[in-house]
């Protein structure tokens, strides 16, 4: 296909070592994993994430010393499996800078790179350890004199978003939750799009649906089936608590994690029974 379809490899080459990087979904849900796997596998070096609430992603991305940085709200496992066991040592080591957020000052910072402030004010912060350890300013409202917290900013280099369909435009579909998905897509410099189909236009056109992201946002579309594996993907499979459970298992020494970041990442043909993902 034409228009901005290129390979895996060739979209997550253009993104450079240092570069701020957005990752789509929500914990376990709809991850651009494909890409984080490509991440990894090209070696890539002293990048920033920001994303409200990640999972394997970010802790994936901590363990193979990809990311020094985190702005986030939250990076766990949930109920199913604890806390990230890469990401908590490579901040407990101070291999990882955490830059916590709340989730609502992760999209709070989105939304003041999207109208080109440094900052936007939030209210209800007060009493929180936040403030203090982050060295958040404060504002007063000019209008009733009230006392509000400011966030800065937060301008990803790149957001990298897992879709269902897309076509070669750019044009993309999300099924269910688009969470800060859209957010991260203005907020960004430039966009990439990971889908689980890519479509010819008219396919998009026919069902009268607008698309969730809108091509003129994206730089490069990259067609790939089963992308947020082993996350979940609304409507075509669940989460592999399998997989995810031997993550876990494997994260809690360091010498079995990287084996099983050779066998399950870094040897692409590996996953999903022979899917480089």
């Amino acid at each position: 296909m034409s228009g901005k379809v290129i390979a895996l490899a060739d979209a997550v080459a253009r993104i450079d070592d240092g570069a701020t990087i957005a990752l789509s979904g929500n914990t376990f849900h709809r991850s651009p994993t494909a890409a984080v796997h490509e991440l990894v596998r090209q070696g890539k070096r002293g990048l920033r994430v920001v994303k409200t609430a990640g999972a394997y992603d970010v802790d994936l991305l901590a363990g193979a010393g990809s990311i020094d940085r985190a702005a986030v709200g939250y990076v766990g496992f949930e109920a199913l499996f604890g806390l990230a066991p890469n990401y908590r040592r490579a901040a407990e080591e101070g291999r990882l800078v955490v830059e916590e957020h709340a989730c609502y000052t992760v999209i709070t910072g989105l939304r003041a790179a999207i109208q080109g402030v440094p900052f936007l004010p939030v209210a209800g912060m007060f009493g929180s350890d936040l403030i203090p350890a982050r060295e958040w300013k404060t504002v007063f409202d000019p209008y009733s004199g009230e006392e509000l917290v400011a966030i800065p900013r937060l301008a990803p280099d790149w957001a990298i978003i897992h879709v269902h369909r897309a076509d070669p435009e750019g044009n993309a579909q999300i099924r269910g939750s688009v969470f800060e998905d859209l957010l991260m897509a203005n907020a960004a410099e430039r966009v990439m799009v990971t889908a689980e189909e890519v479509v010819p236009p008219e396919a998009l056109r026919a069902e009268g649906a607008q698309a969730t992201v809108p091509g003129f946002l994206v730089d490069a579309v990259v067609h790939a089936p089963r992308g947020a594996w082993p996350c979940s993907c609304e409507g075509l499979y669940p989460v592999d608590d399998a997989y995810l459970s031997a993550y876990v298992e494997a994260s809690k020494d360091e010498a079995a994690y990287r084996e099983f970041l050779q066998a399950y990442v870094l040897q692409p043909a590996a996953l999903a029974g022979g899917e480089p993902l």
